[in-house]
């Protein structure tokens, strides 16, 4: 069995928009799971890619989600439904040398998959934040959760992220990052 292996990992937060984000299955909860994996990132100093798709018609990242972006996160815009069909993601992937990808956003069964897919075809260990994505019905989630399991990605909730992240009650954020979790 092949377990998880997060290290030096970059989060992908993949098109949380504006006229997005409504339309989807638990956006209040989906909304708040980002956060706190963004909260968790930043707390950890792990990186952040976020995506918009076609932001001229999808409207920009919601704001409450793009405040907590690092300094210096990149933020492509894309037509292609995979982050890596966008050179400028490509480009900033290169520039933070991630060994391995923790995705959240949606749509979970277009966007997400397509970019996990590509992802695990680049060699990158992948993490899927199963409580951290959604699509406008349920049952595109479960199939497209299912097909990430297939693929070879780890399906976990975001506490389970974070914790395999800090790996111990020693570690100095582990208070902080409970806290997150609370």
């Amino acid at each position: 069995m092949n377990l998880p292996v997060i290290q030096d990992p970059c989060l992908v937060t993949v098109d949380m928009q504006e006229r997005l984000v409504p339309a989807m299955t638990g956006s209040e909860e989906l909304v708040a799971r980002v956060k706190i994996l963004l909260r968790g990132a930043a707390e950890l100093r792990i990186p952040v890619i976020a995506t918009e798709q076609y932001p001229k018609g999808l409207g920009p990242t919601l704001p409450e989600i793009s405040e907590l972006f690092p300094e210096g996160t990149v933020v492509p815009a894309k037509t292609s439904f995979s982050v890596f069909g966008e050179p400028e993601f490509r480009v900033a992937l290169g520039r933070r040398r991630p060994r391995s990808l923790i995705f959240c956003g949606i749509e979970t069964h277009v966007c997400v998959l397509q970019s996990l897919f590509d992802a695990i075809e680049a060699g990158f260990p992948v993490i899927l934040a199963a409580d951290a994505v959604s699509s406008r019905k349920s049952s595109d989630v479960c199939l497209a959760l299912e097909a990430a399991r297939q693929a070879g990605a780890w399906v976990l909730s975001t506490e389970s992220i974070l914790f395999l992240l800090l790996k111990n009650s020693l570690h100095p954020s582990f208070k902080a990052v409970s806290k997150l979790i609370k």
